[in-house]
This record gives structure tokens, C-alpha cells and sequence, in this order.
């Protein structure tokens, strides 16, 4: 396997609280791998270590590595902004910035000096708006605002807007759950296409996403993981007991 993310001897804790415990896991390139399990158990907590952002969450501690393309981002002499330029994160709920929707996509171009306004600006927010499935839907009403738009059609803007600075690493974190059965499909469907480009990680709860979209599985339960593998393998054959229990419904 080509392991994009590594991630060795991976601990968090919120204060006292264990939530991450020796985490051992790779994370393969330019496929989507699903972390699944029930509630609680540590699965947004483990997204979110890959870029980071617990260092925003207060009294959260983190020990152990998580190496992207073989650096530990967690060395000292890592630039934060540049490892969250390297990896995107799509919320559960879709944020717009308070700006018309052409602004939304092009923001992070601006902010890190990616591309020039007029025509090479056009052609780039028109061309990740193309990317999130939003463009045609939208090419009329470029310049309205972003909160104009429906919820599906906001997190498709939010996907078009981190495309845009691209990341080579997509995360998820229950993208869909707020979203309508017709936008959780449009989502679907174009992270599916996505993977070609971008390593993919999502998190969700629900299993029968988990089936439809994943190509490697971590399972996670009360902050452990306690299996990982190729999709087919986990779901026709897994090898724990809690992973089969999990897999027939009973928690």
C-alpha cells in the first residue's frame, strides 16, 4: 500500500480525559478511506489530529506522530498554515464566508497569492466550482451572496472553495449529515470523482456510506482502533468480534 498519511503512537486527551489511545494506522493515497463507528468514540478527535486543529480545541493533548508524505506535522519546525493549506477539511455544516459566492472560491487564492484578479481568476474560480458539481447552478449568480444558496448548495461552495488552494488531502467530518438525500448524493458523487487527485478521508456514522464510498476502513470504538483494512475485507470478513457486532447492528 502507498501510504500517504502515517500515523505512529497517536494519544490525545481533553484534560484528564482519554480520548485517542495509541492510534497505529496508514492512510492510503488517492482513495477514500472511512473511519466508522458509533458515537463518541473518537473518530472526528482523529480527523481533526491529521491537520491540526486540536491545537484549537482548549486543554487538548496530543503525543505521537502523524507523518504526511513522511514529515511528522507535528515537529516544531512545521509551518501550521502551510500544512492546513495542504490538507482541507470539510465540515459537517457548510460555512460560506459572508461574501458573494465568487468570493468564496476565490478568498484562499487571494489570501495565498495563487492567482492574479480578472481572466486567470475567473477561469479558476469557474473551474473548482466546476470540480464541486456547483458551476451550473451558480454561473448566473456569481456576485450574489453565498448565503443565498440552499444548505447542499453551500457545502458543494465550501468543497469548491478548499479545492481551490490545492490540498493534496481531503477530510471529511460527516460531511453529508446535515444535508438533504438529493445534496448528500451530489457530495457523494463528487468526492467519488475526486479520489483520482486527492487522498480522501471522511468520517461517518452511518454504515451504509461507509459501503458506498469507501475503499480502506478504520474502525474505531471507545478511542481505539481496533480494526483497519481494504473495505471488501473488513466488511465480507472482518477479523475482530466488535467490528462484526458493529457490522450487524447490534451497537
Amino acid at each position: 500500500m502507498d501510504a500517504h498519511i502515517k500515523i505512529v503512537d497517536f494519544h490525545v486527551r481533553y484534560g484528564e480525559h482519554t480520548v485517542l489511545e495509541k492510534i497505529n494506522l496508514e492512510i492510503p493515497k488517492h482513495q477514500i478511506t472511512v473511519i466508522m463507528g458509533p458515537s463518541g468514540c473518537g473518530k472526528t478527535t482523529l480527523l481533526k489530529g491529521m491537520n491540526r486543529f486540536l491545537e484549537l480545541v482548549e486543554d487538548a493533548h496530543v503525543k505521537g506522530q502523524v507523518l504526511i508524505d513522511g514529515e511528522d506535522i507535528y515537529d516544531p519546525v512545521m509551518d501550521v498554515t502551510e500544512i492546513r493549506k495542504k490538507i482541507g477539511l470539510l465540515a459537517q455544516h457548510p460555512y460560506p464566508l459572508p461574501m458573494p459566492i465568487y468570493d468564496n472560491v476565490a478568498y484562499g487564492l487571494r489570501i495565498h497569492q495563487m492567482c492574479k484578479n480578472g481572466k486567470e481568476m475567473d477561469e479558476q474560480v469557474r473551474h473548482f466550482l466546476q470540480e464541486a458539481g456547483l458551476w451550473e447552478e451558480v454561473k448566473d449568480r456569481l456576485h450574489k451572496p453565498a448565503s443565498g444558496l440552499s444548505i447542499g448548495q453551500q457545502q458543494r461552495l465550501c468543497l469548491a472553495r478548499g479545492l481551490a488552494i490545492k490540498p493534496e488531502i481531503l477530510l471529511g467530518d460527516e460531511p453529508t449529515s446535515a444535508l438533504d438525500p438529493i445534496s448528500a448524493q451530489h457530495i457523494e458523487k463528487r468526492l467519488l470523482s475526486l479520489k483520482a487527485e486527492y487522498t480522501i478521508v471522511l468520517v461517518t456514522h452511518i454504515l451504509r456510506q461507509a459501503k458506498r464510498l469507501a475503499d480502506h476502513v478504520v474502525f474505531m470504538y471507545l478511542g481505539e482502533m481496533v480494526e483497519c483494512g481494504p473495505a471488501r475485507e473488513v466488511f465480507e470478513n472482518p477479523r475482530q468480534e466488535r467490528t462484526r457486532a458493529y457490522l450487524a447492528g447490534q451497537f
